[in-house]
């Protein structure tokens, strides 16, 4: 809403063409991205530059499987509507070649996010704080993903890595910085019990992660899947598993719902 505003404000003051206008709004709801292939044009993807007038939050793209040249022609589409760019699950390789076309980007290898933003981010939220706390190590990719994708969307995170129900003292050695917090994100693999213990003592919505780090009858995520969506604990709403991304986009949207309305 923000960049058709200004193209707005921009026309009605002359400092732009109508003709610039016309094309802008040309491109909306979607823009179409094709390529030649030996059966002719075929279209790859559809932009929805619509997205963030209608949801506050430009599409994000899931780098996982598409293919590089398709990329770089989203990000490139992006870039020209002034819209800023989110890409998850994107690995090195890809994410390094897109940083020498883009160098304006910028690529976080654990969360294995790129992202590229431009002078215009989304407004910051001024006060609170979104926590992420994991149960282990392993499930720091996952927690990343989740911390990285709420800063884009403008909130301030904390991290609490490695404070599971094993040795539940180092979570209440944190505890007062962690009932601060507006929101919180936890993620564990495992039996996943740790959602549970956290909303039993913080005052706000708790939103679960449920990872695929675990043993055999983990069954890849299934065993602190089934753990959230059980909890006894009021307050807990899950996400898929390894959904980190999920994770970071509601809490943030949570966050500033609760400080900005």
């Amino acid at each position: 809403m923000t960049e058709v505003r200004k193209l707005l404000e921009s026309f009605r003051e002359g400092k732009v063409a109508i003709e610039t206008v016309l094309e802008y709004i040309k491109k909306l709801p979607y823009e179409r991205l094709a390529e030649q292939t030996t059966e002719g044009s075929m279209t790859f993807a559809r932009i929805d530059h619509h997205r963030s007038l209608r949801r506050g939050v430009p599409e994000v793209i899931y780098g996982e499987g598409k293919e590089l040249e398709h990329l770089k022609a989203v990000v490139e589409a992006m870039k020209r509507a002034g819209t800023n760019v989110l890409i998850t699950r994107l690995g090195y390789e890809k994410a390094e070649k897109l940083c020498q076309q883009f160098p304006e980007g910028k690529y976080y290898e654990t969360a294995r996010i790129w992202m590229l933003q431009h002078d215009r981010e989304f407004p910051r939220i001024p006060e609170g704080y979104v926590a992420v706390l994991t149960g282990g190590t392993l499930d720091i990719p996952v927690a990343e993903e989740a911390a990285v994708t709420a800063e884009f969307l403008g909130s301030s995170v904390k991290r609490f890595y490695d404070v599971g129900v094993a040795g539940i003292h180092r979570l209440l050695d944190v505890i007062d910085e962690v009932q601060r917090a507006t929101v919180w994100v936890v993620v564990a693999g495992m039996e996943g019990a740790l959602p549970s213990i956290v909303a039993g003592l913080v005052e706000g919505p708790v939103i679960a992660v449920p990872t695929s780090v675990g043993y055999g009858a983990h069954f890849g995520g299934i065993a602190p899947l089934l753990s959230a969506l059980n909890s006894c604990a009021p307050g807990v709403v899950v996400v898929n598993i390894d959904n980190g991304f999920g994770g970071g986009y509601v809490a943030s949207l949570i966050h500033r719902r609760i400080v900005c309305s």
